[in-house]
């Protein structure tokens, strides 16, 4: 049995988890989800990380899981409590010093081809049940940029065996854009799912299956030093 820490993204809440947790739970897996204090101006990554480590405490054998802006963080709590892999789903993925505000002109996305959607839903749901959809537009939290402009203390990526999943429909991050950075800072290729940006509501029991699959492995996928 693993136990899952479970990261969400920007102006989120643990409850993007729910699904994929009772997936999981149901394998015999034990699983964390704690709310980030995102909408809180006096917190900043470290802070996001010290939170997550907190909720895993000491639970063994714990596999990181970090969606989008949880890329981040997750790097900074495998420096605070021992972690066996590491799993960025739909990610940013940080560069040492690199602050989250700055990730945008660093990677070039600017210049990525892809569709521009005003509307969140079509943007970060398309693929989603309305009515979940609707439920995590309710639940979600301002996400204060106040500390955004600050370096990651990350100085290097940790020597955690490291995976990335994409979906081939996301919006937000496109699959050549994510496959691109992935390369480039981490030197992988990313595993694909056919998903929008946020797989754990739209697919929830083919992304804890693979989690769980991922957890399983003995194969070192660890990005180069």
């Amino acid at each position: 049995m693993s136990t899952f820490a479970l990261i969400h993204g920007a102006g989120d809440v643990g409850w993007y988890w729910h699904l994929v947790e009772a997936e999981l739970r149901e394998r015999g897996h034990h699983t964390v989800a704690p709310d980030l204090p995102c909408d809180d101006d006096s917190a900043g990554l470290p802070e996001y990380a010290d939170t997550v480590a907190a909720a895993i405490g000491d639970h063994p054998d714990t596999v990181v899981v970090a969606q989008s802006l949880g890329g981040f963080v997750a790097p900074l709590v495998c420096d605070r409590v021992p972690v066996r892999r590491l799993i960025l789903v739909a990610p940013m993925i940080p560069a040492p010093g690199e602050a989250p505000a700055d990730y945008w002109t660093h990677t070039g996305y600017a210049a990525e081809p892809r569709d521009r959607y005003e509307d969140p839903v079509a943007l970060f749901y398309q693929d989603v049940p309305p009515e979940l959809a609707a439920e995590a537009r309710r639940r979600g939290r301002r996400q204060s940029e106040t500390r955004m402009t600050e370096p990651t203390p990350l100085h290097t990526w940790p020597a955690v065996p490291t995976e990335v999943l994409l979906g081939r429909q996301d919006r937000l991050f496109p699959a050549p854009y994510l496959r691109r950075i992935a390369r480039e800072r981490l030197g992988i290729t990313p595993d694909e799912i056919d998903t929008g940006h946020t797989p754990a509501l739209s697919r929830p029991r083919e992304l804890a299956a693979r989690l769980a699959a991922s957890a399983d492995r003995s194969t070192d996928t660890r990005p180069p030093a």
